[in-house]
């Protein structure tokens, strides 16, 4: 009867071998069949997308190349360049999906179904892109102006899609959301921004002396802009002194390096010139 059992389980179990092996060579046909049937396919896919990857690059370097050369705004020409590259990965990617035996329109359904869901749960994104596109196409800055917005202010560094990126004096970047752009009070002065001071005279000093002091003070100084002219006058009549005001521009980038420059400079002119710079005072009057 043991020997019986042990026979019986043995069979059971040589039988069970087979059948693995039976099951791990179909498999392997399947495998090979697959391979024969859709591996070049699939290699074909591959190759398409890697292709198509660095066609895009080429194309989108070469679009921005080209603007360059044409003189187009900087930023226009990435945002088209960017737009080139990416109607290139879309094609291509639908090449190589069908290369790999998928049928597309399933997915371009589910993709637009997907994406239309999406956009009621990101609406605050989407304004900032739809934002940027209007920044982009009206072209109310460039890159290398010099904007305020908002109370901050800098140089256009770059300006993408869903922001905006200024850069100060001191090296900070500023990332300002596009949609806090548009719509809003704009300041814009190009590259060079202004400087805005004065300074007090004495009542018995001649006052188109000291503007041409500070005229002749300013036009040392290679980093006060020519054009437009620095705007020299009278500002004001004050209790202690006529305050002389001057309006001149300067790189944003430079904007306190050159002004502290400029305020030493007056400072000198007029203390060589011999042009008396008041401190405030009041007369007081003793009456019997």
């Amino acid at each position: 009867m043991n020997d019986t059992m042990v026979n019986d389980t043995v069979a059971q179990g040589a039988q069970k071998i087979q059948e693995g092996i039976k099951m791990a060579q179909k498999l392997w046909e399947l495998a090979a069949e697959y391979l024969v049937k859709y591996g070049f396919q699939v290699l074909g896919g591959l190759i398409i997308l890697f292709v198509g990857w660095k066609f895009a690059d080429w194309a989108g370097n070469l679009f921005i190349k080209l603007g360059e050369k044409k003189k187009i705004d900087v930023t226009l020409t990435k945002f088209l360049a960017n737009i080139v590259r990416v109607v290139i990965l879309i094609f291509v990617s639908l090449m190589a999906v069908e290369k790999f035996g998928v049928t597309i329109s399933p997915l371009i359904a589910a993709a637009s179904a997907l994406i239309f869901g999406a956009s009621f749960a990101i609406q605050a994104p989407l304004s900032n892109y739809a934002a940027g596109l209007m920044v982009i196409l009206t072209r109310p800055f460039v890159v290398g102006n010099t904007i305020q917005v908002k109370g901050v202010g800098g140089i256009v560094e770059e300006v993408k899609l869903p922001c905006t990126v200024l850069v100060t004096e001191d090296g900070e970047k500023i990332t300002i959301p596009n949609k806090e752009i548009v719509g809003e009070i704009l300041w814009n002065s190009a590259e060079n921004k202004v400087v805005e001071k004065s300074v007090g005279i004495s009542y018995s000093d001649d006052p188109e002396k000291a503007i041409e002091i500070i005229r002749r003070a300013l036009a040392e100084l290679p980093k006060v802009q020519k054009t437009p002219e620095p705007q020299i006058g009278i500002d004001a009549f004050a209790d202690s002194s006529i305050n002389i005001g001057m309006r001149y521009w300067v790189p944003t980038k430079e904007y306190y390096h050159v002004m502290h420059q400029a305020n030493l400079g007056i400072y000198k002119a007029l203390k060589a010139a011999k042009v008396t710079i008041p401190f405030p005072q009041r007369e007081v009057r003793m009456l019997s």
